[in-house]
């Protein structure tokens, strides 16, 4: 795929499940519930335990139909070996131009962590294809609307206090995806191994955006 190609699976239908979780044993088979509710991106944070052996597995096992990337990225070197296992997106909890740097040479979008306007636009200027907005529960969506009356260039990512029920006004407030994380692979879902419980979120997630956009 290229790079246009991954950032138009990434807006639809725009919902990115974030994997943070405390054991690896279950996330290629969490990767098969999400795919059936619809989900098709699905970010692996290197908070995860042998996060990178995940991201081979979920990559040789569905191909192209889960787009699968690295979460959690703090320096370049990090990035480099993500892509390498088969991340085809890489996202940072912060603003390190660096990264942005290594993600532009890979050809990979990056989603770059950001929560000022300062860092906002210093994301942006360096390259970001994304602004994650994180964490998106302190200041909610009239925050996002705020932040791009000024800066209406960037495309928000918001994670943190998004949910099916929230995510109308994210989008409403401008935002082109969101994040989704424990309010949809929540930890005790991965523990039980609860796939119809993940494929019913995901579900709900793809409904509420697909609502919104009509």
């Amino acid at each position: 795929m290229t790079k246009s190609d991954i950032i138009q699976r990434l807006l639809d239908p725009g919902v990115i499940a974030i994997i943070r979780a405390d054991s690896s044993e279950q996330l290629v088979e969490a990767a098969g519930a999400l795919l059936a509710g619809g989900v098709t991106a699905m970010e692996v944070t290197m908070t995860t335990p042998n996060a990178l052996a995940v991201i081979s597995a979920v990559a040789r096992k569905f191909g192209d139909d889960i787009l699968i990337g690295v979460g959690t990225v703090t320096d370049p070197e990090t990035a480099r070996a993500a892509v390498s296992a088969g991340a085809e997106f890489i996202v940072t909890p912060v603003t390190k131009p660096e990264v942005i740097a290594v993600a532009n040479q890979l050809e990979k979008p990056i989603a770059s962590g950001a929560f000022t306007p300062t860092e906002c636009l210093l994301a942006h200027e360096s390259g970001a294809d994304f602004v994650k907005l994180f964490p998106a529960d302190v200041a909610g969506p009239a925050y996002i609307k705020s932040l791009l009356a000024p800066l209406p260039m960037l495309r928000i990512v918001p994670t943190g206090g998004v949910t099916p029920e929230t995510a109308a006004d994210f989008l409403q407030a401008g935002s082109v995806a969101l994040g989704a994380g424990s309010s949809l692979v929540s930890k005790e879902i991965l523990q039980q191994r609860n796939w119809p419980e993940l494929t019913k979120r995901a579900q709900d997630f793809v409904e509420a955006i697909r609502r919104y956009r009509g």
